[in-house]
């Protein structure tokens, strides 16, 4: 039995702390990381800057910034499943 890895294939900046993203599965939805500019550490911190939230890239399908942190694609699309922010979109555009 294999299993697909899911990776970010293409991002959005919202502002604000928002991000559309597309998923490789065909799933794309809108997410606020606002939260992590609640998590008061040594690489959380810059996030809190607007400006640096969105310098966000995507290296081997994941989020990541310039400081290092990065967001698993596996477990950001299992939270936004499980929170209803999914739907079936292409990431063409």
């Amino acid at each position: 039995m294999t299993t697909d890895i899911v990776r970010v294939r293409k991002l959005e900046r919202l502002g604000d702390h928002r991000l559309k993203l597309w998923f490789s599965d065909g799933r794309a939805g809108e997410w606020d990381f606002s939260a992590i500019t609640q998590r008061d550490t040594p690489m959380t911190r810059p996030l809190a800057d607007p400006a640096y939230f969105d310098r966000v890239f995507l290296e081997f399908g994941g989020l990541t910034w310039p400081n290092g942190y990065d967001w698993a694609p596996d477990a950001l699309h299992a939270d936004m499943a499980a929170a209803g922010a999914l739907k079936v979109e292409s990431a063409a555009a």
